[in-house]
């Protein structure tokens, strides 16, 4: 797998459509929407009302809730490359105190695990691929240990090592840049978990071949929504959804219903097409339509790179995955994209791992698993099963 940066640190998902110096650190929106509070994913980040006007409209379905529905308490802040968004419905008086400490967990996390950091845990790692092991810090660990899972039970479609690939790729639309075969090549030799060794005995993470790298950012995004939801919790904070670098986490309850998150048409991303509902989980969306381009020849080019081919996955169209854990979500939604509806649901079926999906092949066909087919609540009419203004 590999989720191809543009160049630049802040490419995840939406991070690449947010202007982080827009957003006004611990910017707050309390607002009553009369409506059901939802997360557009692949867009969470954008217009929640980060500049603490108005409501945070973006991030509600329209017409399901009252007029009087109970405030929602809105705190966002720029970290990870990326922007996140606590939102707390019917928040308690100590709401402002715990949201701030959530932010500054994030922040803590993201000195360890962030390789765009010189000094993090895991750029350290990367730096001395092929030398020696790197001791880690008991979060850095449990990340690599999460990617090492995913890498296993997708048997290599989502790859921890494919961050070899970085900077052969830019899907900016005014420098678009597509690498030869000639350079893919020599990159690919360098991806394979298994040359990734981790002593859970000795705390450390080695990278046997030099030129090796491994990239846990989506993974340590979604580590990180669960350690700011532990915190929530833990100060009696039951009702809240946060965003963060395209992935959703929701507890408890908005105006007494679940929370509801929306996915994204994968040709209309105007539009969602349908919605999950929970009052606990974890989602990640994987699309070909986010941080991509396209070139001469009209052909489209994403960030989600078949760490196979070196080219990007052309069996999906979006995937999007509901787990109890934010750690794995990223993951298995990238190796979800990459594999396909079909391997994608085999793998879920036979991993011990509770993972749900709702998959829209590249054929434009709506894939479920079966908890998913019960929680989802359609806004569109499939067509012999597959989505209406979808073209591949």
């Amino acid at each position: 797998m590999a989720r191809m940066s543009t160049g630049l640190p802040t490419v995840r998902q939406s991070a690449s459509r947010v202007d982080l110096d827009a957003v006004r650190d611990e910017s707050a929106a309390v607002s009553k929407s009369p409506a059901r509070a939802c997360a557009t994913i692949a867009l969470l980040a954008i217009g929640f009302g980060c500049e603490g006007k108005g409501p945070t409209t973006a991030s509600f379905l329209p017409g399901v809730a009252s007029e009087d529905a109970p405030d929602v308490l809105s705190r966002t802040r720029p970290l990870m490359s990326t922007v996140f968004q606590i939102q707390v419905d019917s928040p308690p008086p100590n709401a402002e105190n715990v949201m701030r400490e959530a932010f500054e967990e994030i922040e803590r996390l993201e000195t360890v695990l962030s390789e765009w950091r010189d000094d993090s845990d895991i750029s350290q790692v990367n730096r001395l691929a092929g030398k020696k092991p790197v001791k880690v810090s008991p979060d850095a660990l449990r990340v690599v240990d999460a990617g090492m899972d995913v890498s296993a039970w997708s048997r290599g479609a989502f790859d921890l090592s494919w961050a070899a690939l970085w900077g052969l790729y830019d899907f900016r639309p005014d420098s678009i840049k597509i690498p030869s075969s000639e350079e893919i090549k020599p990159r690919l030799s360098l991806i394979n978990y298994e040359n990734i060794r981790v002593s859970k005995k000795y705390k450390t993470v080695y990278l046997k071949k030099r030129g090796m790298a491994i990239g846990t950012g989506g993974i340590a995004k979604g580590y990180a929504l669960d350690h700011a939801g532990a915190i929530l919790r833990g100060a009696g904070i039951d009702n809240y959804m946060i965003f963060g670098g395209g992935q959703v986490q929701v507890h408890g309850k908005r105006d007494g219903r679940p929370w509801r998150v929306g996915i994204q048409h994968p040709r209309d991303t105007g539009s969602y097409f349908a919605a999950l509902e929970s009052t606990g989980a974890s989602f990640s969306t994987s699309g070909d339509y986010e941080n991509a381009a396209f070139d001469g020849a009209g052909r489209r080019w994403h960030h989600i790179i078949d760490t196979k081919t070196g080219l990007p996955g052309d069996k999906s169209l979006s995937v999007t995955i509901m787990t109890s854990e934010g750690i794995y979500a990223d993951a298995l939604s990238t190796a979800a994209f990459l594999l396909g509806p079909q391997r994608a649901l085999q793998m879920l079926r036979r991993i011990a791992y509770p993972a749900e999906a709702v998959i829209v092949g590249a054929d434009c066909k709506v894939y479920m698993s079966p908890k998913a087919k019960k929680q989802i609540r359609m806004n569109v009419e499939l067509v012999d099963g597959r989505l209406p203004n979808c073209k591949p």
